[in-house]
């Protein structure tokens, strides 16, 4: 099982090389810092298996809605679950700030990613056309609503059930 910590600046070097090689647009540097200075309104967290850092998330609050800003998973550690593992910490990190709903964009060719978060609830509510500018690739902009019920509760605590099975 991966553990979630805060992401530091320390961390960036591991992250950026994740960042450069999962993301056709990878953010630079300066947007990890500057999100990092945030103190208020943000999350990021590195996950790390052992001592290695194996991928990352960031999330952003606004009222009652935590938007998924980044996620990634190493390249050599895809395919085990990590990504899981980080969604579904990603979402008790969001219950912990109050968030009752979660929203993100995901690349329309992206059917990977566009799985696993269903998997945790999100539906595709709308398209970003032209998001990805380098690319020009359009994003689906998917919600998780009632994050906060008992419904998604029992959600939540199966996925994890099933992803420490998998360990």
């Amino acid at each position: 099982m991966i553990e979630l910590v805060k992401m530091r600046r320390r961390d960036l070097r591991r992250v950026m090389a994740i960042e450069q090689v999962v993301f056709p647009e990878p953010w630079s540097h300066g947007v990890f810092s500057s999100e990092l200075a945030l103190r208020r309104g943000r999350a990021y967290r590195v996950a790390r298996l052992g001592r290695e850092m194996v991928g990352y998330v960031g999330l952003m609050f606004v009222e009652e809605e935590a938007h998924v800003t980044t996620v990634a998973v190493a390249p050599e550690h895809q395919g085990r679950g990590i990504g899981a593992q980080i969604m579904a910490g990603a979402v008790r990190i969001a219950l912990g700030e109050g968030a009752r709903h979660m929203s993100l964009e995901v690349a329309v060719g992206n059917a990977r990613a566009q799985s696993l978060y269903r998997r945790f609830g999100f539906a595709p509510v709308g398209v970003r056309k032209g998001y990805y500018q380098m690319t020009g690739e359009d994003a689906y902009v998917m919600w998780a609503y009632d994050i906060d019920s008992p419904a998604y509760a029992a959600r939540l605590e199966r996925i994890e059930s099933e992803e420490a099975q998998r360990v």
